[in-house]
């Protein structure tokens, strides 16, 4: 379709609950006070007040080190090794005259190894700075006046500045939409790298400003923004507008956020509200920490041992030359002639030999000082470099598809890969590819679809069973080998549907009604290439895109959206030809995560009244008619069969409508959305509750969340290893489960412990909205929920049971406070797996944390999105997915990898062998040093002789 003809559709007017007005109660009546006092001046960076108020600038830094701080910061981290810090004190005795070598021998190998080991630091400092400098030298319009946009670099934005953002570009600081290429004013934004979400979420400015939607109209564009302080939550925002004299509240539905991307939408306006370090992002993340690996932290307490030894020597070896030094003179009688007792320094003096043995006690120690090995740190250090030269090296490791070796971005951490013991994964573009597939589906009571997905793939290899193919009759590289081409989104084959071969089913009437649904049930925009005549799509998910693709391929093609109508070409199961339906679009009724369904209302070109319905089985099943049950045994059978596949099932149904039935809800129904209470989302739920209801089943679908290649080969892998591996993602909690169920995560058999606040006690008291009361509640139904979990987990101890732990991020905020968080802990390890949906990235930093210091074990935390900083540089070792979300969990890591499946090799060949060789080296030199001191002690004690 083209631009022009998109950027007319009124899109809002479809959406139900997306799109509303907001009300200047409750929470905006706490502008201006503590917390919610920041003022922006749209159009006017450079206003009086603004400059008072000294807003941060947009400049990013994830650098450990600045140029002023580098030196001192770098000296403390070489001296916080107390070998180095001893090495400093000798070197400075060593100008007295109490050294026996000269004090360059002393110095010189200090500064070689402090001044190796900090080039060391500032090289792989640098390489994060090049990375920050990429990010921040990225280009944005900016509102220069006259209404003229110049390309701008991000780090030159300003609190205040008007953007142009276009199609496909990061938004480059947290930005109150102010209007889009869409009449309405609306935007889709994929979040994927903030809460790793797939699914697009549409933003709506202000009807206000919904008109600024060309350069010129910036021109005089003035109006100030007073709001909430800088926090960390991403998904609230109170604020007003005064524009023109109004009042305008605002909500979540106007903010941007930074690292998220426009899609689906020409370009928006908006103005910087937080920049830099105030966005909401970078207020998820911490500062970069200083690591120090467990090798490093346990040399240290052998060096506590060496110097323990080595001032036990020379305590002794003092004494024993106290006494023998009193004993030189006697009476007059010299017996160690060959000293001259009688005329000697205080060194020998016998008349003040208490003073000479504390003198040549110091002596000793500096003599001795060669059993704390200078050279093991420097050895090591050369050791860990070579060890990042494998890896970085490592074809085993070079994904070519993307053209990305491995890159060690530091050193200091090889061999704590060798000692992993709880590893903490993200789940979207970590364990997936964010891309889904339509492989299977169930229409009339009947399965279709031949296609093997790799959970069944897996489990008959652990089966020991031929090949799942073999057994299908069906070869996957059949596509390939006779040139037809693969389609993103669609994996289906089965000879009885495909090529309008369903015409022939029993059924053909049902799998009519099944793909016309596909086809008309979703909100996503046909593009079509005015060249080939080809139709893509632009949806708000990936699984909404491969439902229409499906409808597409098996004779349903959707190609035409307007305000009010949605246009096919639909196979005519009589004449075998492709004909054009236009069916008019009533109502939408869009999915979210407490509905678990969406619906269309539609009415055909004979006038028929249509409710077309997708949703989960858990909310379909009880909605069905009695007469609309025909198939649901079957199809619950097979949708359980698709689910131990790994695939996510959706259940299709409809009903039909009569007049007066729908004129009765459409007048209920705009009453509704036109509210502006707070209660409006609860008054649609309760006019599309009651439409929803009677409907006929038809079947299900079965998409495959496609998981990175080899992924469960390697969770069972590190798994056998005795690595235990936590899930912490922002996806809804029945997405992480399938995808549990997908990666060998979960298994059948095993034991779910549910950790919730969706129940209808909390929901109750919500709508009450005493937030005190919602609080206690809460929490006591959690501190309840996990007791209760910890009890059952008990219980089992001496059987096989294994359980996996389920939380949601609302409990998750309960689990993690302090006198929670130790019983959450508890139930957490005697668990199998955990897995941690819808969790901020503070909270994902939060757990990882409670891991590391609760089970004082090596924690490994790996992501590939901006939601996943905080996680990384909380974990021991951070290991950051160089995938498609951008490059801030790269450039926040320890360790940068292509795929998740590369951990299996990184650990079990690389961590093993890395901390296998340091560990060795470190006891051969500790003991060639401890031998060699204890020679020079059995020397000096035989002969007793002067050190000197």
């Amino acid at each position: 379709m083209a631009d022009g003809r998109r950027g007319k559709l009124h899109l809002s007017k479809i959406y139900t609950y997306a799109c509303g007005k907001t009300s200047l109660k409750g929470d905006h009546e706490q502008i201006g006070q503590p917390g919610f006092s920041r003022v922006v001046f749209c159009n006017e960076p450079d206003h009086f007040e603004a400059k008072i108020r000294n807003y941060a600038n947009n400049y990013v830094r994830t650098t450990k080190y600045t140029l002023a701080s580098f030196l001192p910061k770098s000296l403390f981290e070489q001296f916080r090794r107390v070998a180095n810090f001893f090495f400093l004190v000798t070197g400075i005795l060593s100008f007295t005259d109490l050294a026996p070598y000269s004090a360059v021998s002393a110095i010189l190998p200090l500064v070689i190894v402090i001044s190796a080991t900090m080039v060391k630091e500032g090289v792989e400092d640098w390489q994060r700075k090049q990375q920050d400098i990429e990010v921040n030298n990225r280009k944005v319009k900016v509102h220069v006046g006259d209404g003229t946009f110049h390309d701008t670099e991000w780090r030159n934005l300003r609190v205040g500045d008007i953007v142009k953002v276009e199609k496909d570009q990061f938004f480059p600081a947290d930005i109150l939409l102010l209007s889009s290429s869409y009449d309405d004013a609306i935007c889709y934004v994929e979040t994927m790298s903030l809460d790793g979400e797939t699914n697009l979420k549409l933003k709506q400015a202000l009807e206000a400003t919904s008109s600024l939607n060309e350069d010129s109209n910036f021109q005089n564009f003035k109006a100030v923004i007073k709001c909430e302080d800088p926090n960390a939550n991403l998904y609230t925002f109170v604020g007003t507008m005064e524009l023109e004299e109004q009042h305008c509240p605002l909500n979540p539905q106007q903010l941007l956020l930074r690292d998220s991307k426009l899609r689906n939408t020409d370009y928006i306006y908006g103005a910087v509200i937080f920049t830099g370090h105030d966005t909401k992002v970078i207020q998820n993340s911490t500062e970069a920490p200083s690591k120090r690996s467990r090798v490093e932290k346990k040399m240290d307490k052998l060096i506590y041992f060496l110097f323990f030894v080595l001032f036990l020597i020379s305590f002794v070896g003092s004494i024993i030359f106290g006494i023998t030094t009193k004993d030189d003179l006697k009476n007059g009688r010299m017996t160690r002639w060959y000293l001259r007792p009688d005329d000697t320094t205080i060194y020998f003096d016998p008349k003040r030999a208490p003073v000479a043995a504390i003198l040549h006690f110091l002596t000793a120690v500096l003599l001795y000082t060669y059993m704390i090995p200078i050279s093991l740190y420097v050895s090591i250090e050369i050791v860990k470099v070579l060890q990042s030269i494998f890896i970085n090296q490592d074809i085993h490791m070079y994904d070519k598809e993307t053209d990305k070796p491995a890159h060690a971005r530091t050193s200091n951490l090889n061999e704590e890969l060798g000692q992993v013991d709880t590893i903490l994964s993200d789940k979207t573009g970590t364990l997936t590819c964010n891309s889904m597939e339509f492989i299977k589906c169930s229409v009339a009571g009947t399965a279709y679809g031949r296609g093997v997905t790799e959970v069944e793939r897996a489990m008959e290899k652990r089966k020991g069973s031929p090949l799942a193919r073999e057994m299908n009759g069906w070869d996957e590289d059949e596509d390939a080998q006779i040139g037809k081409p693969l389609i993103k989104g669609y994996n289906f084959k089965d000879e009885r549907i495909v090529h309008g071969n369903w015409v022939n089913e029993h059924n053909a009437d049902v799998i009519q009604g099944f793909l016309r649904l596909l086809a008309l049930c979703h909100t996503a925009i046909p593009e079509v290439d005015e060249v080939t005549g080809h139709v893509s799509y632009e949806a708000e998910s990936p699984d909404e895109a491969a439902f229409v693709i499906a409808a597409r391929e098996l004779g349903f093609e959707f190609y035409k959206r307007t305000q009010t109508s949605i246009s096919l070409h639909e196979l005519d199961p009589v004449s075998g030809k492709k004909v054009e339906r236009v069916y008019d679009l009533l109502n939408v009724l869009e999915f979210n995560s407490t509905r678990k369904r969406m619906s269309v209302i539609v009415r055909n070109e004979e006038g028929k009244l249509l409710l077309l319905c997708k949703g989960a089985d858990s909310v379909m099943f009880e909605r069905l008619d009695k007469n609309g049950r025909q198939f649901e045994e079957d199809t619950r059978n097979h949708v359980n069969e698709y689910a131990d596949a790994g695939l996510r099932t959706l259940i299709l149904a409809y009903r039909e409508l009569d007049e007066e039935e729908y004129k009765e809800f459409n007048k209920k129904f705009n009453e509704a959305k036109s509210s502006v209470n707070a209660d409006r989302e609860a008054l649609i739920d309760e006019v599309t509750e009651k439409m929803e209801r009677n409907l006929i089943l038809l079947g299900a679908t079965a998409v495959e969340d496609k998981l990175q290649l080899g992924v469960p080969d390697c969770i069972d892998k590190l798994a056998q290893a005795g690595i235990k591996i936590w899930v912490l993602t922002g996806d809804k909690m029945e997405t992480a489960i399938n995808i549990g169920f997908a990666c060998s995560l979960l298994r059948q058999g095993m034991k779910q412990i549910i950790i919730s606040l969706e129940t209808p006690d909390i929901k109750a008291l919500e709508k009450v909205g005493d937030k005190a009361v919602i609080t206690k509640a809460s929490k006591e139904s959690v501190v309840h929920q996990i007791t209760a979990g910890k009890a059952q987990v008990t219980a089992s101890s001496g059987s096989s049971e294994a359980y996996a732990l389920i939380i949601d991020g609302k409990s998750l905020a309960y689990a993690l406070q302090d006198d929670v968080k130790n019983l959450f802990l508890e139930l957490a390890i005697g668990c199998a797996s955990v897995i941690c949906c819808r969790s901020s990235p503070k909270q994902k930093a939060l757990v990882t944390r409670l891991v590391k210091l609760g089970t004082g074990k090596t924690t490994l935390a790996i992501g590939d999105g901006a939601n996943d900083v905080g996680m990384l540089q909380e974990a021991d070792i951070g290991i950051g997915i160089s995938g498609v979300e951008g490059m801030q969990a790269v450039m926040s890591s320890d360790i940068a990898i292509a795929q998740f499946q590369y951990l299996q090799r990184l650990l079990l060949v690389h961590g093993h062998w890395c901390y296998r060789r340091i560990s060795l080296m470190v006891n051969i030199l500790i003991l060639f040093q401890f031998s060699i001191e204890i020679k020079v002690f059995n020397t000096v004690s035989y002969k007793n002789f002067n050190p000197d």
